[in-house]
């Protein structure tokens, strides 16, 4: 689906603040709220918007230690087999396929290091798993949960900090 400059300016509202009102979105792009709302359901329906969510952080869960380990696999492992293992485990909070020598790489939270190394002798012991480089997170710099650009997606965003 294309999207228009309306439908962009709608994304960056909600990308910044998922609670803001259709209200508060049509006033500041010159929609009504029904106008809005129609709009954003074609977005879900369209599958631009997957669900909403709240945002957790996860040291507030007790689970302060990042990491993301470079996992070397056996042979030819299929995605999918090495999607079906990380599954199980908790820690696991996402996985990718990559380009370079490693076969994925997967980002992990735990409790402390003691539990992030259970969990990696855990995965290290999986049957197609050959090796794992690992690099623990000091502090996060930067994180996006969608690109935007300065002014938004196409379009103004809503000031930082601004609540519907």
């Amino acid at each position: 689906m294309r999207l228009d400059d309306v439908d962009q300016q709608i994304v960056a509202w909600l990308s910044r603040d998922a609670r803001s009102s259709y209200r508060t979105i049509g006033a500041s792009i010159g929609l009504s709220a029904p106008a809005v709302k129609r709009r954003v359901d074609r977005l879900l329906d369209t599958g631009v918007i997957e669900r909403f969510s709240a945002v957790i952080d996860p040291r507030a869960l007790g689970w302060s230690t990042e990491c993301f380990v470079e996992l070397f696999c056996e042979g030819r492992t299929p995605p999918g087999v090495i999607a079906t293992v990380l599954s199980r485990y908790p820690e696991v909070v996402g996985a990718y396929t990559i380009t370079g020598d490693p076969d994925a790489l997967v980002h992990m939270r735990a409790s402390d290091t003691a539990h992030l190394e259970s969990t990696l002798e855990r995965i290290r012991s999986e049957p197609f798993v050959v090796r794992t480089r690992s690099v623990i997170v000091l502090s996060k710099l930067l994180e996006r949960t969608f690109p935007t650009t300065e002014d938004g997606v196409g379009g103004s965003a809503p000031p930082a900090g601004t609540k519907a």
